[in-house]
């Protein structure tokens, strides 16, 4: 008797790994990928692409950044699957960048704007694109001590991270025009993504709710000046200490035409909410990996070891479910938000769901 159970559930867990392997492989190729070296745009710095691409077929289906996790959260991959994980996420980003009718909300030139986010570790030929609130600063810890200004991260005082004068981490915009063009066709590139809304929440949080003592400007700067234009009724008198709603953020960043006037006032302080496009521009730029917030327990992994650093330096420990997805979040803060709004919203990041995988939120839109 206890004979035929073990056969039954051996049976059982060999059914299993078949039904993975079905799903993991079979699944994600739904999507018409593209080679990624054919992507229109090359390695060139100073000159967007300008080839015509025919687009693809309608991508049906996403390449979802937790694969893994919603299926096995205890289980470990192992790094041959990581790889492929890797590998499908460059070629969906590569088909959605070959999509004329995406073009201007996916491709940028390489300006002063974009080379000033990536920063550079020469000794191990890396280049990495900092994407404001998707836990960047650790990745910025991780290359100061690869440059040699402390031995592990632990000592890195919070202070020094973003000064930039002090912490022996230049940015790609530093360099003369021929050593920019060098380490774009050579280095080992990545940049972090994270769901496109969820990551507006976190900077409407940390700007303008949280609003450290160190960035006064969000508070007494840009909140008015953003509460005077899209709030609909205001005190003129109570500006600053009235406090800025997250449906006049939306409203402000839904606005294609009429942000624009005020960014420029706001000057670089709209990194935090500007389109991954717009900080890191994927489309011009062959990144080597594109790491997901929502995985970065398995990504940080995998791209020490594919930048061959994974024995020099750890990536410090993650918080346990701090990096998943929340939709409830989501649904909370988007909950007094017009349809419309919404709308105007998600068309100005749609570029950023469907270069990274990340589905459409049409539990917002409809």
């Amino acid at each position: 008797m206890h004979e035929v159970m073990r056969h039954r559930w051996l049976l059982l867990g060999a059914c299993g790994w078949v039904l993975l392997i079905l799903m993991f492989v079979f699944i994600p190729f739904k999507c018409a990928f593209s080679d990624y070296g054919n992507r229109a745009g090359g390695h060139s710095w100073t000159v967007p692409g300008t080839k015509v691409v025919k687009p693809p077929p309608v991508i049906k289906c996403s390449l979802f950044p937790n694969t893994f996790s919603s299926l096995f959260p205890s289980a470990s991959p192992s790094a041959a699957d990581w790889h492929l994980v890797s590998e499908k996420r460059i070629e969906l980003l590569s088909t959605a960048c070959k999509n004329s009718s995406l073009r201007n909300l996916t491709h940028v030139s390489i300006s002063k704007f974009v080379l000033d986010r990536i920063f550079v570790c020469d000794k191990h030929k890396i280049l990495f694109c900092q994407t404001p609130k998707v836990g960047n600063t650790q990745w910025k810890k991780v290359l100061i001590v690869l440059n040699g200004a402390f031995s592990s991260v632990e000592e890195i005082p919070e202070n020094l991270v973003h000064d930039h004068d002090k912490n022996g981490l230049p940015r790609l915009s530093s360099l003369p025009p021929q050593e920019i063009t060098h380490r774009l066709n050579s280095y080992f590139k990545f940049l972090i993504v994270r769901d496109p809304f969820e990551r507006l929440i976190s900077a409407f949080k940390d700007k303008f709710m949280k609003n450290p003592r160190f960035e006064p400007w969000y508070k007494h700067d840009i909140a008015p000046a953003i509460i005077r234009k899209y709030r609909k009724s205001h005190r003129y008198s109570d500006l600053a200490t009235s406090g800025l709603h997250f449906e006049d953020f939306v409203r402000y960043l839904g606005d294609t035409e009429g942000r624009r006037r005020i960014d420029r006032q706001f000057g670089e302080h709209i990194i935090h909410w500007v389109t991954y496009a717009e900080l890191c521009a994927p489309c011009e730029i062959q990144y080597s990996v594109v790491g997901h917030h929502e995985t970065l327990e398995h990504d940080a992994l995998y791209i020490l070891r594919a930048a061959g650093i994974d024995q020099l330096v750890s990536y410090p420990a993650i918080p346990p479910g701090i990096t998943h997805y929340n939709r409830t979040k989501v649904e909370l803060y988007f909950s007094g938000i017009s349809k419309r709004d919404i709308k105007r919203l998600y068309a100005r990041y749609q570029g950023d769901f469907l270069l990274f995988g990340y589905p459409s939120p049409d539990f917002l839109l409809n």
